[in-house]
C-alpha cells in the first residue's frame, strides 16, 4: 500500500445527519479492513453546536468561520497526511453553495478525493462555480451512482478517468430476517426511516393507508427517525405533527407508528429484519444518493419509492417498484399487491439482497482505498513533472479576514435599540438613539443571518429589536419615520431626515430579499410598502440611493413588482439627471462636492442599471465609481477617504481629515457589487484595499477596527485615531467585514481574468 496516513472530512457522529452517519461508518469500514492505516478525522461543526466527538476527531471546524478552514488546512499540511477524503455536501460547508470549502482545499499540497453526495443537474451559477473548483482541485471524485457519473460529464465536463463509481456502503445484512418483538406483532409492516424533513414525502403513505388496511387490516406504518436538526430548529416537530394529525383524520392513527430518535445501527438492522415493504416516498427527483435506499436494498427488502435519480438507477431491472410523485392511490395500490403476491415480494427481495452484495462495507471500504492509491499516485506523478504544486506558502496567503464580533453591537444594545455613541467603548446614553444606527444594525444582521455565521437564536434576537424600533420610528398616517429617540423613549423631532428614511427603506428591503423568517419578513414589507411612496419626494441624492439599494434587495424576492419597479425607474432617473446637470470630463460625478457616503449614489445606479438592462445607466455607475476611487487614494496607493472637515468642494482643496469609517464602508460595498455586476477583478483588489484601511492599511498605520472589543474607532483625525467607538463606526466596519467574507471564498472561482 503506498499511502500510510489518511484524514477524512465531513460531518461524523454523534452529529444527526446522513453525511455524519456515512462518514463515520466509511472511517469504521477502511479502519476495519486496513488496520495499519493511520487515520483521523475533521469534523464540520453546524452554526452554535458542539459535540462529544470521539478521539478520532482531531479538528473542528465551524461551518461559517472562514479562517478555520484554513487552520484546518495548515492542520493538514502539519500532520504529514498522503490523502485527504471529503465528504462534499453543499450544505454542509459555510457560504454561498458551500463556498468556504475552497480555502481549505486551494491551499492543500496532498491530493484529495471527493466523494459527491449531491449533484445537480441545473445548478445556479454559483453552485455550478464551486463544484467545478472542488472537482478541479480534487485528484479524483468518488460518486454512488452511473447517473451521478452522468451528470458529473456533462453538466460539469469531468474527465471520466477522474471519475470512481462506488456503491454507498452498507452494513453486512444478516443471514435471516428478525421479527423483533415490540416492533410489529402479527401483520404486514411497512417501513420509512430517515431524518425527517417534508420533503420526504410521507404524507402519501399515510393518505393510502385506508386502501391498504381496508384490505389488510393488520398492516402497520413504522416512520421511523428524528426530525432533521436543520427542520427542528426553523419549525419544530411541524411536520411531524401535522402527520400524525393526517393520521388522526383519516382514522389510521393506529396503524402508523412513529419511533421519534436517531436509531443505531443495531437497531435498525433490526427495524429492516422486521419489515415486509421498505418506502421512501421522496419529492425531490434530483436526490442522487439516499443511505436509507441503499440500506434497504442491500438488506434485502422489497422497495417502494417514488422515482428520483437514485432509486431509479439502484431499483432499475426489477430491484423495486417505482410509481408515480404525490399519487398516493398509485402507492396503495402497489403495496397492496405485494402483500397479496408473497411470491412477486420475494423475488425482489432476492434481487434486491444479490444486488446489495456488491454494497457491503467491507467492498467498498477496499474500492475507497483503491482510489486513495490511484490519487497518490497520479498527485506524485504530476509533482515529479512540475505540475502539482498548487499551494500558496503562508507567507504568500492573502490576509485573513477578523472573525466576525459581534461583542460591541451587543453592548451597545439594550431592550430598545442600539444606542447611538459611546465613550471610548462605554455606551453614552445622553445621546439616546436614531433611526439611522438602528437601520444600519438590521441590514447587518441581515447579512450575518444569511452567511449562517452566528448563532440563529442570537440573530434573532438582534434583529426583532432592531425592526421592532424601525417600526416604532413609522408613521403610518404620513409614511415618513422619525430618526432621534431620546434614551428616555421620547421622539424629539418630526420626520426625520430624507437620509434616514432612505436607509430606512433599504434595510427593509434587506430584510425581505435575504431573510426567511416569515414574521419579519411579514412586517417589514408592510413597513415598505408603506413607506415607499414618500421617497418619490426625497430631494437628498443619497436617499435616493439608499432607496434604490433597498428596492434592488426586495426584487431579489419579488423581481416583477411593477409598482416598486415604477419608483425604481423614476429615482435612477433623478440620479442620473443630477449626474448630466453637474459632471464635467475632469468632474464626473453627480453633485459638485464629495461629502459622505459616496459611492452609494454610483452603487445604487449599478445594480439599478443592471437588473433595468439599462447600458447608458450602467456606464455612468462604473464611471463614477472608477472616478471616485481616484480620489480616495493616497499618493503611497492606501485608501483615503475624503475627510469630514470640510469635505472636497469642486475647484478647491480637498479635506484629508477626518476620515469615517462610513466612507470605507460604502467603498468596500460599492466595489464589491461592481465585481458582481461586470466580473472585472480589478474592482474586487480595489474592495480589498478600502477594506484594509480598517486594518491599519492608513495614513496613520493604526487599526481603525479594535480587535479588543469588537468595535471600531469613529475615524482618524491628522494626529490621532478617535478611540470613541460608536454605533455608525461599528456597524460600517462590520457590515464591510460580513460582505467581504461573504465574497471572499467565492471570488476567485466566480471571478474572470484581471485586466
Amino acid at each position: 500500500m503506498t499511502i500510510r496516513t489518511l484524514a477524512m472530512l465531513g460531518n461524523h457522529l454523534p452529529r444527526h445527519c446522513g453525511i455524519a452517519t456515512f462518514t463515520t461508518d466509511l472511517f469504521d469500514a477502511i479502519e476495519r479492513e486496513v488496520p495499519e492505516l493511520e487515520s483521523f478525522v475533521l469534523a464540520m461543526n453546524d452554526v452554535g453546536a458542539e459535540h462529544a466527538y470521539p478521539p478520532r476527531v482531531r479538528f473542528e471546524i465551524p461551518q461559517g468561520d472562514v479562517a478555520a478552514y484554513r487552520r484546518a488546512a495548515d492542520f493538514l499540511e502539519l500532520s504529514s497526511v498522503d490523502v485527504v477524503s471529503l465528504q462534499h455536501e453543499y450544505g454542509i460547508f459555510g457560504g454561498k453553495a458551500g463556498g468556504h470549502v475552497l480555502e481549505l482545499l486551494r491551499a492543500l499540497t496532498v491530493p484529495v478525493v471527493t466523494t459527491l453526495h449531491t449533484i445537480l443537474a441545473a445548478p445556479d451559477p454559483v453552485q455550478r462555480a464551486v463544484m467545478d473548483a472542488v472537482v478541479g482541485l480534487s485528484e479524483r471524485v468518488v460518486v454512488m451512482s452511473d447517473d451521478g457519473a452522468r451528470l458529473l460529464r456533462e453538466v460539469h465536463g469531468v474527465d471520466p478517468a477522474k471519475i470512481d463509481v462506488i456503491p454507498h456502503g452498507i452494513p453486512v445484512a444478516p443471514d435471516r430476517p428478525s421479527k423483533r418483538s415490540g416492533i410489529a406483532s402479527g401483520g404486514s409492516v411497512i417501513l420509512t426511516f430517515g431524518l425527517l424533513s417534508p420533503d420526504k414525502g410521507i404524507e402519501y403513505v399515510i393518505d393510502a393507508m385506508p386502501a391498504i388496511l381496508a384490505r389488510h387490516p393488520d398492516t402497520v406504518y413504522i416512520v421511523l427517525g428524528a426530525t432533521h436538526p436543520h427542520v427542528k430548529q426553523e419549525h419544530g416537530e411541524a411536520y411531524r405533527q401535522m402527520l400524525q394529525t393526517r393520521a388522526e383524520r383519516l382514522g389510521v392513527e393506529g396503524s402508523v407508528i412513529f419511533h421519534n430518535r436517531f436509531v443505531s445501527h443495531e437497531e435498525l438492522v433490526e427495524f429492516l429484519g422486521a419489515a415486509d415493504l421498505y418506502v421512501t416516498p421522496y419529492l425531490k427527483e434530483e436526490q442522487s444518493t439516499s443511505g436509507t435506499l441503499a440500506y434497504a436494498v442491500g438488506c434485502g427488502k422489497a422497495v417502494l419509492s417514488t422515482p428520483y435519480r437514485y432509486a431509479r438507477e439502484l431499483l432499475g431491472d426489477g430491484r423495486g417498484i417505482l410509481v408515480p410523485w404525490r399519487d398516493s392511490a398509485r402507492i396503495g395500490a402497489e403495496v397492496n399487491a405485494l402483500l397479496d403476491d408473497p411470491g412477486k415480494r420475494k423475488e425482489l427481495q432476492q434481487r434486491a439482497a444479490a444486488f446489495g452484495r456488491s454494497m457491503s462495507w467491507p467492498l467498498v471500504a477496499r474500492r475507497y482505498v483503491e482510489s486513495f492509491e490511484r490519487a497518490e499516485r497520479t498527485h506524485e506523478e504530476r509533482r515529479r513533472a512540475g505540475v502539482a504544486a498548487r499551494t500558496k506558502t503562508l507567507a504568500k496567503r492573502r490576509a485573513e479576514l477578523p472573525e466576525l464580533d459581534l461583542a460591541h453591537v451587543r453592548l451597545m444594545t439594550d431592550d430598545t435599540g442600539i444606542l447611538q455613541h459611546a465613550t471610548f467603548d462605554i455606551p453614552r446614553y445622553s445621546d439616546g438613539y436614531c433611526l439611522d444606527d438602528n437601520a444600519r444594525a438590521l441590514l447587518l444582521v441581515t447579512h450575518v443571518e444569511e452567511a449562517g455565521t452566528v448563532a440563529p437564536d442570537e440573530v434573532r434576537s438582534l434583529a426583532t429589536r432592531y425592526l421592532a424600533f424601525v417600526n416604532h420610528a413609522f408613521d403610518e398616517g404620513s409614511g415618513r419615520f422619525s430618526n432621534f429617540l431620546t434614551y428616555a423613549r421620547v421622539w424629539h423631532e418630526g420626520p426625520g431626515s430624507d437620509d434616514s428614511h432612505g436607509r430606512a427603506v433599504w434595510a427593509l428591503g434587506a430584510v425581505i430579499g435575504r431573510t426567511a423568517d416569515p414574521g419579519r419578513r411579514g412586517l417589514a414589507a408592510r413597513i415598505f410598502h408603506g413607506a415607499l411612496p414618500a421617497t418619490r419626494e426625497l430631494t437628498s441624492p443619497r436617499a435616493w440611493a439608499y432607496t434604490l439599494l433597498g428596492i434592488d434587495e426586495y426584487l431579489r424576492s419579488f423581481e416583477g413588482d411593477s409598482t416598486v419597479g415604477a419608483v425604481r425607474a423614476a429615482l435612477a432617473a433623478k440620479l442620473v439627471g443630477r449626474f448630466g446637470e453637474t459632471r464635467t470630463a475632469e468632474w464626473p460625478w453627480f453633485e459638485d462636492r464629495l461629502t459622505y457616503c459616496n459611492a452609494r449614489l454610483s452603487q445604487a445606479l449599478l445594480v439599478s442599471a443592471a437588473r433595468m438592462g439599462d447600458v447608458e445607466m450602467a456606464q455612468i455607475a462604473e464611471r463614477s465609481l472608477d472616478w471616485l476611487v481616484g480620489q480616495h487614494v493616497a499618493a503611497d496607493g492606501r485608501f483615503a477617504p475624503v475627510g469630514t472637515n470640510g469635505f472636497h468642494v469642486r475647484g478647491e482643496a480637498r479635506a484629508d481629515f477626518d476620515q469615517q469609517p462610513v466612507e470605507a464602508c460604502a467603498m468596500v460595498s460599492a466595489c464589491l457589487d461592481a465585481y458582481r455586476v461586470t466580473g472585472h477583478t480589478r474592482w474586487l483588489d480595489r474592495a480589498r484595499r478600502a477594506f484594509q484601511w480598517f486594518l491599519g492599511q492608513n495614513v496613520l498605520e493604526q487599526q481603525v477596527y479594535d480587535a479588543r472589543t469588537g468595535g471600531c474607532r469613529d475615524g482618524i483625525h491628522v494626529d490621532r485615531m478617535n478611540e470613541n467607538q460608536g454605533a455608525e463606526s461599528t456597524l460600517s466596519f462590520l457590515t464591510a467585514l460580513a460582505e467581504m467574507r461573504a465574497a471572499d471564498p467565492v471570488a476567485s472561482v466566480l471571478g474572470r481574468a484581471a485586466e
